[in-house]
């Protein structure tokens, strides 16, 4: 793989942040992640069940305090060692080497292509009216049980959660590998951190046992993380839209309701944005739990609505990446 970057640094006419954002985006947009090939977060899964498993080993009454070490150690730790790995790389490998590695390791923190691939898998069988294979697809990118899900409850589930990882799992690691650019302690370094972090809370983050102790500190730190670039993504999806007095009232009626901080403003700012209503009767496990309504039902969701929702989120990425690497100009 870092055969596709054979020119040193110098040979690039850009400044190297630049570059390695291009690249980065570039290589996310043309080939995301091969199911094949290794992933950071598959590691970060492997420690993330391993530490948990021994953790929950120990009495319950030291749950809590091992929840905040596992989040705090496994985020920063993240960070660290793609600092360690890339630095160790540029030494013994050169710039070459380097750069290949930062755009392979910060391209693997932006699912733009993932989450657009994830979309299609569910919205082809739909779409050839073969609605078993389609729940089955779903299952696998959805908390929610699907074996009794609608055809209309199916692109409503692929709506909201395009429309939530839009916000976690491509913009919030723009908007830190971003940060870390123009504060000068690495773009990768703080984008693999943030990943660590939103994989933290996919993995443990519950209020449900065995996870309700353990995990409640890794749920805040997730929370907290993502609750400025949330609040971008429902600022720029409103302006994009062309309605931002419209997302943002709707977004300040209706999301507030969630009771996750981001999760009901990402879902509702796409909602308001769009024109549909998400949220509603949902089943986990069995358990029948009705989600806030987000937004007004001016027209039915169809493929087409999430057509449109990816192509926001990505002119969302591209409008934040236009923005930052003006940033990065200026800066340097």
């Amino acid at each position: 793989m870092l055969a596709l970057f054979p020119l040193s640094l110098a040979a690039f006419p850009l400044p190297p942040d630049i570059c390695l954002f291009v690249l980065a985006a570039g290589l996310d947009y043309l080939i995301a992640d091969p199911w094949s090939w290794p992933h950071p977060v598959q590691a970060m899964g492997s420690a993330i069940a391993g530490i948990s498993r021994l953790c929950l080993s120990a009495p319950p009454r030291w749950h809590r305090l091992l929840g905040v070490g596992l989040g705090i150690g496994l985020t920063a730790g993240s960070g660290f060692m793609a600092a360690g790995l890339i630095a160790l790389t540029y030494r013994c490998g050169g710039s070459a080497a380097g750069l290949g590695l930062e755009v392979i390791l910060l391209a693997s923190c932006f699912a733009g292509r993932s989450l657009r691939r994830a979309a299609a898998e569910v919205l082809r069988p739909l779409s050839q009216a073969n609605l078993p294979e389609a729940r089955q697809r779903l299952a696998c990118y959805v908390g929610r049980d699907t074996e009794q899900l609608s055809a209309a409850d199916s692109l409503r589930a692929v709506l909201e959660t395009v429309s939530e990882n839009a916000t976690d799992g491509v913009l919030a690691p723009l908007f830190y590998a971003l940060l870390g650019a123009l504060l000068g302690v690495g773009s990768v370094p703080l984008a693999v951190a943030y990943k660590a972090a939103s994989t933290l809370d996919s993995m443990v983050g519950y209020r449900r046992a065995p996870y309700a102790r353990l995990g409640w500190f890794s749920a805040r730190l997730e929370d907290g993380l993502t609750w400025v670039p949330c609040r971008l993504v429902v600022l720029t999806v409103g302006l994009l839209s062309g309605r931002p007095g419209q997302v943002w009232q709707l977004c300040c009626r209706d999301a507030i309701a969630d009771p996750s901080p981001n999760a009901g403003w990402s879902e509702c700012a796409y909602a308001a944005a769009l024109g549909v209503q998400l949220g509603g009767k949902n089943t986990y496990r069995g358990e029948i739990i009705f989600k806030p309504l987000l937004g007004e039902p001016e027209r039915a969701i169809t493929a087409r609505t999430i057509d449109q929702a990816l192509n926001l989120t990505r002119r969302c990425f591209l409008l934040w990446l236009g923005l930052g690497l003006a940033a990065l100009w200026l800066k340097g």
